[in-house]
């Protein structure tokens, strides 16, 4: 059995004695059943593990001594950043959850003209948080200790506007002729952009070549947004990033 891991948004180092906070204490002693004694994988999302003891337990607190840190060195060579068009009911869940566990390093919602969901305000913010918990516990799970961020939702235009520096910006259209194996291996960081059900309009993805993206298909098949995002990535990381290593 693997070593549980827990998110503890705390300045951690050896020695230390800290308060896993409250989701993590009662995942640990009630869903876990973990009792004094019992060692555990703290990250903070500085890109290290820190291996700790639990000392005492009760049903909503645990109380753990950190014995050591080291690197987690579970990162992918390929900063990617998704921006992933809103989709509806549990895919953009689904989506963010797998993008981290394929090593994508920071998340951008955006909102397409075929989004159904249409955030703004603190409604869009309580999703932003939603979401952000969705990538904290993809970490757990995938055993990455530096966190993606989960931006505020923006529209495309707005978006594109200040995108972020990248080497190579990558979007999906299934009538491009090309596909990501006609592309040249990124020199630098990866923009993927994504649209949610029924794809981009043609002027959104005008609009996104206009500023540097180049359009790909994947097969001869249309995907759904879900799948369209996660196999992509997948291929990327067989290209150029971790999964032939």
């Amino acid at each position: 059995m693997s070593t549980p891991r827990f998110y503890c948004p705390h300045p951690l180092s050896p020695g230390a004695h800290i308060d896993l906070p409250g989701n993590a204490a009662v995942h640990a002693s009630r869903a876990l059943r973990m009792q004094a004694g019992d060692q555990a994988i703290l990250f903070n999302g500085d890109g290290h593990n820190y291996l700790s003891e639990f000392t005492s337990m009760s049903k909503n607190s645990v109380h753990a001594t950190i014995l050591s840190a080291a690197p987690a060195e579970t990162e992918s060579p390929l900063n990617i950043t998704l921006a992933q068009a809103i989709s509806s009911g549990d895919r953009m869940d689904f989506t963010i959850q797998k993008a981290v566990e394929m090593g994508v390093r920071a998340i951008q919602p955006i909102a397409s003209r075929r989004s159904v969901i249409k955030l703004s305000g603190e409604r869009a913010e309580k999703r932003r948080e939603h979401w952000q918990n969705v990538v904290i516990s993809a970490c757990e799970q995938s055993g990455r200790a530096t966190v993606p961020l989960v931006a505020m939702p923006i529209s495309l235009a707005e978006w594109l506007s200040q995108k972020p520096d990248a080497g190579t910006f990558i979007t999906l259209a299934p009538g491009s002729e090309r596909v990501l194996t006609d592309l040249a291996p990124p020199a630098g960081d990866i923009c993927f952009l994504i649209g949610a059900e029924g794809g981009f309009t043609d002027e959104e993805i005008e609009l996104a070549a206009n500023h540097g993206f180049t359009t790909v298909r994947m097969g001869k098949r249309i995907l759904r947004t879900e799948t369209a995002a996660l196999a992509a990535l997948a291929a990327m990381q067989i290209l150029w990033g971790d999964f032939g290593h």
